[in-house]
């Protein structure tokens, strides 16, 4: 990436294939869009006309040729011209309108279904903040490149090129002198437009930047208050924003610079064809009306060749932005099912690690050489320190990374070679944050199974004790959730998730410290929801209070990424070990040996 920054020419290059792939969205509905080249080649034809048909006018006033006849059909002919000219213009802007809002519909769609489907270690990578950039901000750049830019430049080119041919035919001499101005403004315009470019293709980054700072900022607002961070933040945010400040007035400085400088030349242009042209006109040289029609067509020239200067600083823009999205998309973010990878069966609940690795970073292993099996109906305790992998072990069973060695069997079949989708809508997770969609709670509780109907969400309520306080709220069932159901308790959150888990019906449940940020009497009506959820399923509970896990049939005690460990609650307090240690000071206030990595 840095490569690239730092040579321009290899930036440019990526500029026109971000154009280009980006027009391609255009140019799928191709029948629309070649009807619209062709309605803005009769645009121009007719734009072209009107100058042409003035200098005719001039001359037969001036009684250099024709005769009022002529002058009548030539009024005709320019009064449809005018008419055809609105026509065709109106008529573009429709069509391009609507593949435009298709082609963003195409982007919008495609970039939000790639977020959705990428593994977990995409994420990992990304601020939330900078992706909500890429879908907000870039696309709204991109939407303003096809909605107006795109038609205002594509129209210019035509016209130039359509305004030239009329010029060459009318009189050459007068088109060598109209375009040595415009190759002078052509110059100084480009060198001007590079400058501009590389300003607002750094305005991009920079405001993706702060927009990804803004968000975690803003997220984690209660840490930052309870740390008295607010005046630091708010200085890093404005630096920031003096940095946005400062490429952007740069990029409108060099981009306003393009107008002064078309402007100039065109009043030059004028002089130029004025002085030159009525000298040739004086001698006889050139007509009149081949005067009056060059000085039309210099306007002609000028705007849209203007226009195309004024708008290459949202061509630049939308390219960036443009390429941000593509980076996205391009990405190998996803865990593909392997060729042909048939779905998983109704699972029965066997479970075997087998010699298992992983990192998530290559040459930093999270886990080493981990190896247990887990029979139906089956309840796993997890414990150990924070960090030592409990959760990493439980991501890796739902397949939400691949593995660097090893296997992990579910029913006798790899993880890695099934329809991931059909193994992961069999296992439901309930984690120690619960979080909740802004709609209504019944349509929260859907959300775990297509198809679940309202007396089944019904039912699994009041067997995980959350139907009693569901019908309490507002509107009971009806009850639109906001902000994550941020005027729920933590613990009526935390049992909306355990209704949700038991809608899902699932064949395997992973419970993720589900009742630390609760208290005793919530902690109880939880554990009783929970006690309905695991029946007749093979659990796996990760805990760091071990009086959750003391029932369970086995313990995997974990420490520093491996499975130091096993047993059920006695057996492993037999061993005087690491868990003994651990219990210890839980439960008497015992702290030696934790955390020492027996």
């Amino acid at each position: 990436m840095n490569n690239v920054k730092s040579n321009p020419d290899a930036k440019q290059k990526g500029i026109m294939i971000n154009l280009r792939r980006l027009l391609g969205y255009l140019t799928r509905y191709k029948v629309r869009f070649s009807l619209m080249i062709v309605i803005m080649m009769g645009y121009s034809i007719m734009l072209a006309i009107i100058p042409t048909i003035s200098g005719l006018i001039m001359n037969i006033l001036s009684g250099t040729s024709g005769s009022l006849i002529e002058f009548q059909n030539i009024i005709v002919v320019l009064i449809s011209a005018v008419i055809l000219f609105w026509v065709f213009g109106n008529i573009s802007q429709r069509i391009l309108a609507g593949i435009a809002q298709k082609a963003l519909y195409n982007l919008r769609t495609e970039i939000f279904s790639k977020i959705h489907k990428s593994s977990l270690n995409f994420f990992d990578k990304r601020p939330i903040g900078e992706l909500m950039s890429n879908v907000t901000n870039d696309l709204d750049v991109v939407d303003q490149f096809l909605s107006v830019s795109f038609m205002t430049v594509m129209q210019a080119i035509i016209t130039v090129a359509i305004a030239t041919i009329f010029m060459i035919f009318l009189n050459p001499y007068f088109t060598v002198l109209t375009y040595i101005t415009i190759l002078g403004m052509l110059a100084i315009s480009v060198f001007l437009s590079r400058i501009a470019g590389q300003a607002f293709g750094l305005l991009q980054e920079q405001i993706a930047e702060l927009n990804g700072y803004a968000e975690e900022r803003m997220s984690g607002q209660k840490t930052v208050v309870a740390s008295n961070q607010q005046w630091p933040f708010i200085q890093k945010f404005d630096k920031m924003s003096q940095k946005v400040d400062e490429t952007g007035e740069r990029a409108q400085l060099s981009s306003m610079a393009n107008t002064a400088v078309a402007l100039v030349f065109q009043n030059l242009q004028n002089i130029i064809i004025f002085v030159v042209g009525g000298y040739l006109v004086l001698q006889q040289q050139a007509a009149f009306g081949d005067l009056v029609a060059f000085i039309g067509f210099s306007s002609i020239l000028m705007a849209p060749l203007t226009q195309i200067f004024a708008f290459y600083n949202q061509i630049i823009s939308a390219a960036v932005g443009a390429g941000r999205v593509f980076q996205i998309m391009d990405e190998k973010t996803e865990l593909p099912d392997k060729e042909n990878a048939p779905p998983m069966p109704v699972v029965e609940g066997h479970v075997d690690f087998v010699n298992v690795d992983f990192s998530y970073i290559s040459g930093h292993k999270i886990l080493k050489n981990n190896s247990f099996s887990a029979t139906p109906g089956q309840i796993i305790g997890l414990c150990g320190p924070t960090g030592a992998g409990k959760s990493t072990i439980m991501n890796i069973l739902t397949r939400y990374y691949d593995l660097d060695s090893g296997e992990i069997r579910v029913d006798d079949k790899r993880v890695d070679e099934v329809q991931q989708d059909t193994l992961r809508i069999q296992i439901a997770q309930v984690l120690q944050e619960p979080f909740l969609f802004t709609d209504s709670i019944m349509n929260n509780l859907k959300y775990a199974r297509e198809g679940a109907t309202d007396e089944e969400c019904i039912q699994a309520a009041k067997q995980a004790n959350a139907h009693e306080f569901i019908m309490k709220q507002p509107q009971g069932y009806d009850t639109i959730l906001r902000g994550g159901g941020s005027d729920l308790s933590q613990g009526q959150r935390q049992m909306l998730t355990i209704t949700r888990a038991m809608v899902a019906d699932p064949r395997m449940l992973i419970l993720d410290e589900a009742t630390s940020n609760v208290d005793t009497r919530t902690e109880k009506l939880i554990q009783e929801g929970l006690l309905k959820l695991q029946e007749g399923k093979t659990s796996f509970i990760i805990a760091h209070r071990l009086s959750t896990i003391q029932k369970a049939h086995q313990i995997l005690v974990i420490n520093d990424g491996e499975i130091i460990e096993k047993g059920n609650h006695q057996e492993l307090l037999d061993m005087k070990g690491f868990y003994y240690d651990l219990y210890m000071s839980q439960f008497r206030g015992k702290i030696s040996g934790i955390y020492a990595g027996k």
